[in-house]
């Protein structure tokens, strides 16, 4: 089991300057975790990686 506590996070380049809709996402062990930076305590939404890279194409195809 993931320690997310430990695991560096990073922000989405596309979040706002101003500390608005602000999203982060940490990898460890085939898994990727994403939460809001403004409430990072708040939990997270964990996914294999493999499910993140779809997630990733997908989007860039919108």
């Amino acid at each position: 089991m993931t320690d997310w506590a430990t695991v560096p996070f990073r922000k989405s380049s596309r979040s706002d300057v101003n500390g608005g809709e602000c999203v982060e996402v940490g990898f460890s062990s085939g898994l990727v975790a994403v939460r809001d930076s403004k409430s990072p305590g708040h939990g997270l939404i964990v996914l294999p990686a493999t499910a993140w890279s779809d997630l990733l194409a997908t989007t860039a195809r919108s």
